[in-house]
């Protein structure tokens, strides 16, 4: 009886690092804006691209929804939602972006390889607006109302199932 006694301590212990183990693996590791329901923050930016107007908050004070959609032109994932982008603005989506640590010339090359959907891109070449943003990341697209409140974000590039469900957004937000 008292050999049994003995593996009681590293029965416990293993026991105990199970337990820590499983509750320590993070269940959603999503950094969601804290900014959704509120005001876009205050900014101005250049344009990014010649021909092409730069941005700012009060483009998306005008009374119609738009999407601010966050890219950079050496983001993978961005060039695998850049078809989905071009079909949201044949819905109807007016599409404004901000260009995150970017060149112009790699910018331009980009649009001219895979189309180009906005209305206007901001340069960002220090990240300031996509984290007053609450952007954790590209590419991330956020809904915006008419009068310059975000209304929902999405994080990640645009999938064929999330057109639909953009759309829907955007619609809901006139």
């Amino acid at each position: 009886m008292k050999r049994w006694l003995l593996w009681v301590p590293l029965a416990a212990f293993v026991v105990l690092v199970i337990v820590v183990a499983l509750n320590l693996r993070p269940t959603d590791t999503t950094v969601r804006s804290r900014l959704v329901g509120k005001p876009l923050p205050a900014f101005t930016l250049a344009a990014s691209v010649p021909g092409k107007p730069g941005l700012s908050d009060a483009a998306f004070r005008d009374g119609k929804p738009k999407l601010l959609n966050v890219f950079a032109s050496w983001c993978v994932p961005c060039l695998a939602e850049a078809p989905k982008l071009l079909r949201l603005k044949e819905a109807g989506a007016d599409i404004r972006a901000v260009a995150i640590r970017d060149r112009s010339a790699d910018v331009q090359r980009f649009l001219a390889e895979n189309g180009d959907p906005y209305a206007a891109i901001g340069d960002d070449p220090t990240s300031q607006v996509q984290l007053a943003l609450g952007s954790s990341g590209v590419p991330e697209t956020f809904v915006i109302d008419g009068k310059g409140i975000i209304r929902a974000q999405h994080i990640g590039d645009i999938r064929d199932s999330d057109v639909p469900e953009l759309l829907r957004a955007l619609e809901a937000a006139r």
